[in-house]
């Protein structure tokens, strides 16, 4: 009796290891994608000014801006459509909440973009700007499920 207590032990220990073992590496790989994903996001925030402010004179600039916004609210959807682990669910709403602000920003700007209203100053106050930063400054917490 005393062997299958033991053994009956040990199997539910060792498949409660399993489970955390699955979710640290749920959350390493959560960490790593969502860190790669805010990368993506300040390279957009530094790239979108200057390509915006070369189309306002160049349509083949105009057309890359274009390109480069759906991209990113291509980017914004794969990111939004990944599936936390229960350790970053917190984190993870933030960014989604952030990049539906992102993305209708980016939408209005493609509506301006198609109307011929390309203004680069109004880009810098834009909520899109403000989401990048929003997003950005998560960085830290996103760091923090890797460690």
């Amino acid at each position: 009796m005393k062997k299958i207590m033991t053994f009956a032990l040990l199997s539910i220990l060792t498949l409660s290891g399993c489970s955390a073992l699955e979710e640290v590496n749920s959350s390493l790989e959560y960490a790593d994608n969502a860190t790669e994903y805010v990368n993506t996001v300040k390279d957009f925030a530094n790239e979108v000014p200057a390509m915006s402010q070369d189309a306002v004179t160049n349509a083949e600039a105009r057309a890359n801006l274009e390109k480069e916004l759906e991209l990113m609210k291509t980017e914004i959807e794969e990111f939004d459509a990944t599936e936390p682990p229960q350790i970053a669910e917190g984190i993870h709403e933030k960014i989604v909440s952030s990049n539906q602000q992102l993305s209708d920003g980016i939408e209005l700007y493609l509506n301006n973009i198609e109307k011929g209203q390309i203004d680069p100053k109004a880009l810098d106050d834009s909520e899109m700007m403000k989401s990048i930063d929003n997003i950005t400054n998560l960085a830290k917490q996103i760091e923090e499920l890797g460690n």
